[in-house]
């Protein structure tokens, strides 16, 4: 709960660079006499969720040039990294672009494919594309100033979309396929993560994978078999729950989860419990 400066502004102040940090920028005029009096060659935009007044697009000689982690035109939006692992993507990367008008659909200077691993979350794979995005910022001034780079317009044909993450986004849908709802734990971390519902309290899933067993389970429904908490998923698959955690309680294993609750047989999550003797502790 405290504010705290960003990793940009501490290395700016360490390496004693000048640091603005305006309000608005679209009617600004101080800040607009600022970078003209800088004359910049080019401006780098990253992770800033508005779009640039036309003025300041015009300003240098280069243009307004922004890092994107996706590989453009797929996954335009404030959550490029989210979706693609939320969606099962198996590759994603960097791309700079010029910026215009639109959102994400400026011509596209230089472009870098990164692998997702099975096991990669966006808190893994964020900082990769940061580290390699930074070089690709580099490359991208580089051959703008010696005339290599040719800007290639956007298919637009070709586009997705990347929204910025609800809550709601978070829900638990166990109509998906074990896959599905994995890769979209996955691919919510931090937030909102994955979340159910179990006897009318709130239940996270902190970690979870598909299961290899065939048992036929009813979509939400959860079993524990051979040491293994289980629930059924869409498409007859399962999902092998390994770390969750109850509304007002600690995280704990799934082997904890069962011990301490002891869920009845055809219990579902997401849905009112059936009727049992045994109680939230």
């Amino acid at each position: 709960m405290e504010v705290t400066l960003s990793p940009v502004k501490q290395a700016s102040l360490a390496l004693g660079l000048p640091i603005v940090q305006p309000e608005k920028i679209k009617s600004n005029t101080e800040f607009r006499a600022q970078l003209e009096a800088i004359a910049p060659q080019a401006v780098i935009v990253v992770g800033y969720g508005r779009i640039i007044p036309e003025w300041m697009r015009d300003l240098p000689k280069f243009g307004n040039i922004n890092l994107h982690a996706s590989l453009l035109p797929k996954y335009r939006g404030a959550a490029p990294i989210q979706w693609a692992i939320a969606n099962g993507e198996t590759v994603s990367g960097n791309t700079t672009i010029r910026l215009n008008a639109g959102l994400d659909t400026g011509d596209i200077l230089l472009q870098e494919q990164t692998d997702i691993a099975p096991d990669d979350t966006a808190l893994t794979l964020a900082p990769r594309l940061a580290e390699s995005g930074a070089q690709l910022v580099v490359r991208t001034l580089r051959g703008l100033e010696d005339g290599s780079i040719q800007p290639v317009p956007q298919d637009d044909s070709n586009a997705s979309l990347a929204p910025i993450l609800q809550k709601e986004d978070g829900r638990i849908d166990f109509s998906r396929t074990a896959s599905e709802i994995n890769n979209r734990l996955r691919g919510f971390q931090p937030w909102p993560g994955a979340f159910t519902t179990f006897r009318g309290k709130s239940l996270n899933v902190i970690a979870a994978k598909p299961a290899s067993q065939s048992k036929a389970l009813a979509a939400g429904e959860i079993m524990y078999e051979e040491e293994k908490l289980l629930v059924g998923c869409g498409n007859s698959t399962l999902l092998e729950l390994i770390e969750v955690q109850l509304e007002g309680k600690r995280r704990m294993s799934a082997s904890d989860f069962t011990n301490g609750y002891k869920p009845q047989p055809q219990e579902m999550l997401g849905r009112p419990a059936v009727a049992s003797s045994s109680d939230l502790k």
